[in-house]
């Protein structure tokens, strides 16, 4: 087949001369990135590893940037009009040395432009005509994402960060003129780019921004990045940000020094694949001990065997503030509220206030990764604030694939991006104490066991409890009540083993089992007998229990009522069986509607955690409220159309069971 970038490279001659005055910003870089890659991969003689293509593009990209910067009228970085092919690589070969010239250090005197003249007129063209200067995305960060390749990206923790949740993390902390920046896990150099355009928008002239990445490369392409933007007062260094102080370079000690800086701006990299070990090296963290709880966690003096990075760079970063310096950090949400991590937030609330934390949506890193986080923002003193910010963004302007998302504004009709990143913005610099998802206040004394994750204290689904409660309709009572007064049981599965899949004809029931209200089960995962008999007896399933999920992304909160022809089964540990015991109190079938209502489903979705990308309500159903209906005539009525309902499914499945038996 015929590669769709063959071409003649006189057809990709400009007909005109391109000035300063003809470039135009240019929205999408990402797909512009992605053509100049595939096209390289595709077509380039000698250069299609992802890194060696990233290296030559940001020497290409650099001397269109400097270009930029530097050309008066007719610009460098273009194709002329009748101009051979080696001639343009020859002035591009000029540009470059300029580069390297300017800015001694940042490339290798021996470096150069690894592409043959033809390739080149090919990547000049489709970058000529737009402005790199003027884009609204961190050029470097989107062509690096994009030119990298899958092979590299990700696998030490490096995830990219929208720029859009990076403008928000400068904007809510607001870098003031001599103030010292720090982002000790700057990767290409996002953060700090940002703070620069930041400072230099406004004129400012006086500031310190600061930057520390172990991988060499990434650090070289944040100050090249740096340089390019502004001529100002910044450093990169290449260094273990964990590692000990006293063991980094003499040039980085100088110059990087704990508690003299008034922010820190960082996503470092997280993950439990990729943890920090080593008992000298843990053993300058508090959080690289083990913390036991006893009342309330505490500290021993034993050193862990690991640690994963985003807990010591939290202390990390704590460290290098001075008093009342800021901070804001993304870290995954599984931090914010899993009661194993609680001894964290007792070492940051012995040093810091917690200012305010952003909860981001399951796609902001997709499709580089799934981990749901959330920005945390605190200041380091020990006088707590009365109260902090929360929010809960509900888009971030892109999708699961990272394609741009739309909505319709309410004003003017027109379409806009659908990003509730600027609102919250705009909601956290006003204080906002507002009762919607977008901006609200949560007195620190309402904080329930140390959890710091924005959906738990949802304020929209308050409302909606307090006017149920003053309708006088509805009389309210938590799950977990109901299990204290024997009114309820609730029991979860077990996990018997794949070894046994296939074995026999017995059911096992996982989540993925619970769809429309009904079970249903693959027969390939079905279990012989003697499994069965094995649990049987401790499962104790019985006709009108209630199945409920209450672990697996996406699925927490599915239901099915257990019915005559269900009894025969294993269930899974990611299930919890719900049974009533106290019928006169609550109908089973009144039981499963609440369960399946409105509001009832939005507490089971703000009580839902997240870790890393497993989600789980635990516990937390117990807190799960109620609104048992007044009118007992309106129960039975529910309670009788859930049981036809659940009678007819009872039919279906059986007339369909029997048209399989008595089939050829």
């Amino acid at each position: 087949m015929e590669s769709p970038y063959l071409f003649n490279p006189d057809t990709l001659k400009t007909k005109r001369f391109v000035s300063v005055a003809d470039l135009r910003p240019i929205n999408n870089l990402k797909s512009v990135f992605k053509k100049i890659r595939d096209y390289c991969a595709g077509n380039v003689t000698g250069i299609t590893r992802d890194e060696k293509i990233a290296q030559n593009m940001m020497r290409l990209l650099f001397c269109k940037i400097y270009d930029e910067k530097t050309s008066l009228d007719i610009v460098e970085f273009s194709n002329r009009p009748r101009e051979s092919n080696d001639l343009l690589l020859s002035r591009i070969e000029v540009l470059f040395d300029r580069v390297k010239e300017a800015y001694p250090g940042l490339f290798n005197p021996e470096e150069k432009i690894e592409v043959q003249p033809k390739d080149l007129s090919f990547i000049v063209s489709t970058l000529e005509d737009y402005s790199i200067l003027d884009a609204d995305r961190d050029v470097i960060g989107d062509a690096f994402e994009e030119l990298i390749g899958t092979s590299f990206r990700g696998g030490a923790g490096q995830f990219f960060t929208p720029r859009n949740v990076v403008q928000m993390m400068i904007d809510i902390l607001e870098p003031r003129e001599g103030e010292k920046i720090i982002d000790p896990a700057c990767g290409s150099g996002g953060f700090l780019a940002y703070t620069l355009r930041y400072f230099l928008s406004s004129n400012t002239k006086n500031f310190h921004i600061v930057g520390i990445d172990k991988d060499a490369f990434l650090a070289k392409i944040a100050k090249i990045y740096l340089s390019l933007i502004g001529d100002s007062d910044y450093r990169i260094y290449c260094e273990n940000s964990l590692d000990n102080p006293a063991k980094w370079r003499d040039d980085t000690r100088g110059n990087i020094r704990c508690g003299e800086f008034d922010i820190v701006l960082t996503n470092p990299p997280f993950g439990a694949k990729i943890p920090v070990i080593g008992k000298q090296l843990l053993g300058q963290y508090q959080l690289g001990h083990r913390w036991r709880k006893q009342g309330k966690w505490y500290r021993s003096l034993e050193s862990l065997e690991k640690q994963s990075p985003q807990v010591l760079f939290i202390e990390r970063c704590i460290q290098l503030l001075r008093e009342g310096g800021r901070l804001g950090i993304v870290l995954p949400e599984g931090i914010f509220g899993n009661p194993s991590d609680r001894y964290i937030w007792e070492y940051v609330n012995s040093v810091c206030s917690v200012t305010g934390v952003v909860s981001l949506p399951q796609e902001t890193f997709q499709p580089s990764t799934h981990t749901k986080t959330s920005v945390l923002f605190l200041e380091k003193t020990t006088m707590r604030r009365d109260s902090l910010f929360m929010a809960i963004a509900g888009s971030v302007g892109h999708n699961k694939n990272g394609k741009p998302i739309y909505k319709v504004d309410a004003e003017t009709g027109e379409e806009i991006l659908d990003d509730d990143i600027p609102s919250i913005t705009n909601n956290f610099k006003k204080e906002n104490d507002g009762e919607n998802r977008l901006g609200f206040q949560i007195p620190y004394s309402e904080l329930n066991e140390s959890i710091f994750i924005p959906e738990y204290y949802n304020p929209e689904v308050r409302r909606e409890l307090e006017d149920l409660k003053h309708s006088e309709k509805y009389f309210l009572v938590s799950i977990g009540e109901l299990l204290q007064k024997n009114i309820l049981q609730i029991k979860r599965g077990n996990e018997i083993g794949s070894r046994f899949y296939g074995t026999g004809n017995v059911p096992f029931v996982r989540t993925s089992d619970i769809v429309n209200w009904e079970i249903k089960f693959d027969p390939i995962k079905a279990v012989a007998e003697e499994v069965y008999d094995e649990y049987k007896c401790s499962q104790d399933i019985r006709e009108r229990d209630i199945l409920f999920v209450s672990d697996g992304t996406f699925l927490i909160g599915r239901t099915a009522i257990v019915t005559r022809l269900d009894l025969k089964i294993i269930i899974q540990s990611h299930l919890k069986k719900i049974r009533v015991l106290e019928k006169n109190f609550i109908d089973p079938y009144y039981l499963f509607y609440l369960l399946n209502s409105k509001i009832v489903r939005k507490q089971i979705d703000s009580k839902t955690f997240v870790q890393a990308t497993i989600s789980t309500i635990g516990n937390r159903l117990g807190e799960v409220v109620l609104p048992i209906n007044n009118d007992k005539g309106e129960i039975r009525k529910i309670s009788s159309e859930i049981e036809y309902i659940i009678s007819k499914k009872v039919e279906v499945k059986e007339k369909t069971m029997r048209i399989i038996q008595n089939s050829i």
